[in-house]
């Protein structure tokens, strides 16, 4: 798509300055240029770009050559982008400007670079063979001071580049970022830039495939994690030789093979280090083109931020002390065709991050140690039940009663069948089935779909853990959400104390246990048992009172007044059983219902049950909707076949379901859900 602006320049001038002993760059510049209007600039921007050239270098007699006409100069007011400059690290080189017409040539120019806050400078400076790669960074430093041009056209960028290597590509690489970044006045949208960006690498996308080498990579076996390579440095050996009264230390070490993506890339000529990430961690390449010989260095030249590549090489040190594999051959993997996130901005839109969680991952500080966390902690609570005895079974999805929960289900509809269906919202029911059958100990990790609200602790779609374990009970249960959480912490390789924001939580067992009705109390300021003073307390609130069973008010008012004090880790234990529909009650006083809920930063985590047997009140409370609750609130729903199962004898049992997701959030220091489900759940994308 092409950019077309109504209010701008169609053309800007680039300011070329060179010497005598640039001239084949020179014309490289003025290719470049021709390939970059014809294919990028006027395509993608709606813009030219052209050339006023000078050659700052005297002939014999000591008249400045190639100055170019003033009227260009003057043209080019309010349009100069750009200033070249191309020089050698000679210092004679660097200071032209004898000739008083050159020096008002140049005048010109400043004044036009002054005037254009986007005016930029660029210069290319070709280094002599007896400049080492370790001076080159010295050399670049002194630049500025050596060349004797005033301020405004003093060189935001210098790029040092020896006679061995290929001009043309340095100049790409370098002119085609300068050119398509964000701010240029000439980029009307960022699409543009984001086509110039992609434009060039596909150029070396189709370099590489004219070397014959697959851009998109093949097998490539043996390679060693970079955690473990990183692991060999106890392996590396010095050697310290003193010459010409200096001493130097040269290192060896050991083969290694890694792969990985391109996060950091810093050309010096000759030289090239790289910082590349896989998995397991980030190690420094060291690629010398003495050392890679002709073909692997042409296949660097065509090296992008992202792409993926594999290396042969030795582990030693630089002289700074730092790891690194010295480069010995160079695999490539992977092209990629989009930029990466900007190394310090990264991506740091929330949503944007949930849509291209792939980037979150590859680029993202800490995500992918945070997801990574993740699966072990699902691993972690799979073998803790596994070694205590129970068994992992996949329950149905679509069912034909909502059950199990309070909450609004996901309809859909069975064609061949020609009846409605709904995603489930509970794992419940069906493994309670399981025990009738025979199966004492059971669980599943599966996803429930619930169709409501989203929120920082809320995704539609999320991760549950039920199991159910006969002849036990909801202390039982206790014990083992206990067992879970700390395991958990362990294959992390947590302490048991964990910081969740600003805030720090102490896992360290046992849990504090308390009881619904001493809480409601402590922090409501009444009598649970008063009715009176629960109606009181709710109109003080402003609850709708009217029509309402108290214990519905009860709960309303503990959610309103006590769950966000509830920093815990504390189990919430025996609420009222009027609410609890699937529980046991206690034998002494039937008012109160087996349960428990662990609560943790004022967050409900785990919910559980001493669960309920006995089929004829099951049927009964089913049946039974409690004054004031929604039919969504509540947990009435008729299921016919699954009394029918108790009829045949459910053993006494405890039941337990924890949120994955919110496990993870506490236990990873995440601030919402959306950050620990790989692909949650978002609206259509803006097009």
């Amino acid at each position: 798509m092409s950019a077309k602006p109504s209010n701008r320049p169609s053309k800007y001038q680039v300011f070329l300055l060179w010497s005598n002993d640039t001239v084949s760059q020179c014309r490289d510049v003025r290719k470049f240029f021709k390939e970059f209007n014809k294919k990028t600039a006027k395509p993608e921007f709606g813009v030219t770009f052209e050339i006023i050239d000078h050659c700052f270098d005297t002939d014999d007699k000591g008249h400045p050559g190639a100055i170019p006409a003033e009227d260009l100069l003057v043209k080019s007011k309010d349009t100069l982008a750009l200033t070249i400059g191309l020089c050698t690290d000679d210092e004679t080189s660097l200071n032209p400007y004898t000739e008083e017409k050159a020096q008002k040539q140049l005048d010109l120019v400043l004044e036009s670079a002054q005037h254009n806050k986007f005016h930029q400078a660029i210069w290319f400076v070709l280094t002599t063979p007896d400049v080492t790669a370790d001076q080159r960074q010295e050399v670049a430093g002194e630049i500025n001071d050596l060349l004797r041009l005033p301020e405004g056209l003093k060189p935001d960028e210098v790029c040092l580049f020896g006679e061995s290597e290929k001009f043309a590509d340095v100049l790409a690489e370098n002119l085609t970022k300068l050119l398509s970044a964000n701010d240029r006045p000439w980029i009307e949208d960022e699409s543009a830039a984001v086509h110039a960006i992609e434009a060039a690498r596909r150029q070396k996308m189709e370099k590489l495939i004219s070397m014959g080498i697959d851009p998109w990579g093949q097998r490539f076996d043996n390679q060693q994690a970079i955690g473990d390579v990183r692991a060999l440095e106890s392996e590396i050996t010095s050697e310290t030789t003193t010459a010409n009264g200096k001493e130097q230390t040269v290192y060896h070490g050991p083969k290694v093979r890694v792969a990985g993506r391109i996060v950091l890339s810093r050309p010096t000529g000759k030289l090239i280090f790289i910082n590349l990430v896989d998995r397991t961690g980030t190690i420094q390449l060291f690629l010398g083109q003495a050392q890679v010989g002709e073909r692997n260095w042409e296949v660097a030249q065509c090296l992008d931020l992202g792409d993926i590549i594999g290396v042969d090489g030795e582990l030693k040190k630089t002289k700074t002390g730092e790891l690194t594999i010295f480069v010995e051959e160079l695999h490539f993997l992977t092209k990629t065709l989009e930029a990466p996130p900007e190394k310090h901005k990264g991506l740091t839109d929330p949503e944007l991050r949930q849509r291209m969680r792939y980037l979150d991952l590859a680029y993202g500080e800490g995500v992918l140690e945070r997801f990574v966390n993740r699966t072990k902690i699902v691993r972690s609570i799979r073998d803790t039940l596994c070694e205590e005895g129970y068994f992992e079974i996949e329950g149905p999805t679509l069912h034909t009663i909502a059950g199990g929960a309070a909450a609004r289900p996901f309809e859909t509809f069975h064609n061949a069948l020609g009846m409605p269906l709904v995603m489930r919202i509970a794992l419940e029911l069906h493994l309670k089935r399981l025990l009738v059958g025979g199966m004492e100990r059971v669980f599943e990790l599966g996803r429930v779909y619930r169709n409501e609200g989203i929120s920082p602790r809320h995704n539609p779609e999320f991760t549950m853990l039920e199991c159910y374990q006969a002849f036990g009970n909801y202390e039982t249960m206790m014990d083992l959400t206990e067992k879970v959480i700390i395991n958990a912490l362990d294959a992390i390789g947590s302490p048991y104390k964990v910081p969740f924001g600003e805030k720090e939580i102490d896992f360290t067992p046992p849990f504090q246990r308390r009881a619904y009705r001493d809480l409601l109390a402590e922090h409501a300021g009444i009598d649970p048992a008063s009715e009176t003073e629960v109606i009181a307390c709710a109109k003080k609130l402003k609850l709708e009172t009217e029509g309402k069973h108290p214990d519905v008010l009860r709960n309303e008012i503990f959610e309103e007044m006590v769950e966000d004090k509830l920093v815990g880790p504390i189990f919430v234990i025996d609420y009222p059983a009027s609410i609890c529909p699937l529980t046991k009650r206690k034998t002494d006083q039937p008012e109160i219902a087996e349960r428990f809920e662990l609560f943790i930063q004022g967050m409900e985590l785990a919910n559980a049950y001493t669960e309920l047997n006995d089929p004829d009140l099951q049927e009964q409370l089913f049946r039974t909707q409690l004054e004031g609750m929604s039919e969504e609130d509540s947990m009435a729903r008729m299921d016919t076949d699954f009394v029918r199962a108790l009829r045949n004898g459910m053993p006494p049992a405890g039941g337990l379901g924890i949120g994955i997701d919110r496990l993870v959030m506490l236990l990873t220091n995440s601030a919402t859900i959306r950050e620990i489900i790989l692909f949650p759940l978002l609206r259509h994308e803006a097009t």
